[in-house]
């Protein structure tokens, strides 16, 4: 049973091979876009399933000895510290690097060995090797249209992996998601929810990244709050996603016309 936080309303089959992938002691890769609940559905399938999880968010100055460890002097002493990835493998968690193609090359070739038939961690500043305990599981997300061209996993890394594409919710699920995270009522989620499937739609918007399930929820939360509607959507909506300001007045009159 979820608790509230990790709520997560599937769409497909994606529970289904979250859970076959954990109990096959395989890898898994999450595709999808910037909000549209990669890391919720790891929070719960690590609850449903019972098992500790260990997050990274990973970014470009992520490198391989940030995930292992280090060595620290403390009162005249020195000592090792396990990263996140080693307490991981010991301690067998679920670990999980968000957005991992933005880490350093060093992160993807220190999880090779965890990704094949060795399920091994090398921690060659604390001269070991470590073989992940029963229950580890490495899970992996990324953005595939983020910064096209400038940060992508090799294909040789991707196919390590098992892997689900995330996309955003048909609408009533949307719908339904927007009223569970937020409270708000029917008629005001659907709104939301109409809001942004218009503008996903317009490319010639040229939003860097478009409207989010995560911006509906916070727009909603807003609006529960006691904001305006509309002051809520373009303080939650309009203005995280872009600072060209036609583009911002244009968004803004979408929400006049919706609200």
């Amino acid at each position: 049973m979820s608790t509230p936080s990790t709520w997560f309303r599937p769409i497909g089959e994606e529970v289904a091979v979250f859970t076959r992938a954990h109990a096959q002691r395989l890898p898994l890769l999450i595709k999808g876009p910037t909000g549209c609940g990669k890391s919720r559905f790891v929070e719960h399938m690590a609850a449903k399933l019972d098992q500790p999880l260990i997050t990274v968010a990973c970014n470009d100055e992520t490198s391989a000895a940030d995930l292992v460890g280090r060595w620290l002097v403390r009162g005249g002493d020195t000592v090792w510290q396990d990263g996140p990835a080693t307490r991981a493998v010991r301690t067998g968690a679920i670990l999980y690097l968000d957005e991992v193609a933005e880490a350093r090359e060093d992160v993807v070739v220190l999880l090779h060995p965890l990704t094949d038939h060795r399920r091994q961690l090398f921690v060659d500043r604390n001269d070991e090797v470590l073989r992940a305990a029963d229950k580890f599981m490495l899970v992996a997300s990324f953005n595939p249209g983020y910064r096209r061209g400038i940060k992508e996993l090799k294909a040789s890394t991707r196919q390590r992996f098992v892997a689900l594409h995330f996309d955003y919710p048909p609408v009533e699920a949307e719908v339904e998601i927007v009223m569970s995270e937020s409270g708000i009522e029917g008629k005001q989620a659907r709104r939301l929810v109409a809001w942004a499937q218009k503008v996903r739609v317009q490319d010639e918007l040229g939003l860097a990244e478009t409207v989010s399930t995560r911006l509906l929820v916070m727009a909603a939360q807003l609006i529960m709050s006691g904001l305006p509607a509309r002051v809520a959507c373009r303080a939650a909506l309009v203005q995280p996603l872009t600072d060209d300001r036609p583009t911002a007045l244009a968004l803004s009159d979408l929400v006049d016309l919706t609200f």
